[in-house]
């Protein structure tokens, strides 16, 4: 599902820079599906980011969200990411293919909050990992 690829610092700051507007999008969003969705891509494309820091890219196969989640949740030590993600990649499913889905404020507010909690974590490991690269 990965290939080891060796990314320009632009590639990934690409990537991180597109997961960051998906990010602004979400936040400023006052319907609660486009927040959702919104946070859903973020968070995709931020776990290419990170992947891209480490070196590897997804290619794109049947269930390469999931592999991608799981990497995120790998990289950041965090299980919770593989959970919550998960959870948002059914619900996005059920919406696309199922006949629709309703998300509360409430519920986009949450998924919105907790994956600005996953970025800031990525960006403090992304951040590091440079500053390590650099001191070499």
């Amino acid at each position: 599902m990965f290939e080891k690829f060796r990314f320009s610092r632009k590639q990934i700051e690409r990537y991180h820079k597109s997961a960051k507007r998906d990010m602004k999008i979400a936040a400023e969003a006052g319907v609660p599906e486009v927040r959702f969705r919104f946070c859903y891509d973020a968070l995709l494309k931020l776990a290419m980011a990170v992947c891209a820091e480490n070196g590897l890219r997804v290619k794109s196969r049947r269930g390469h969200h999931i592999e991608l989640i799981k990497k995120l949740a790998f990289f950041l030590k965090d299980s919770e990411i593989e959970i919550l993600a998960d959870e948002m990649r059914s619900k996005r499913n059920w919406d696309l293919y199922g006949g629709g889905i309703v998300i509360s404020q409430k519920e986009a507010k949450g998924y919105l909050d907790w994956t600005k909690k996953v970025f800031l974590k990525a960006e403090s490991l992304m951040y590091k990992k440079q500053t390590r690269l650099t001191l070499r």
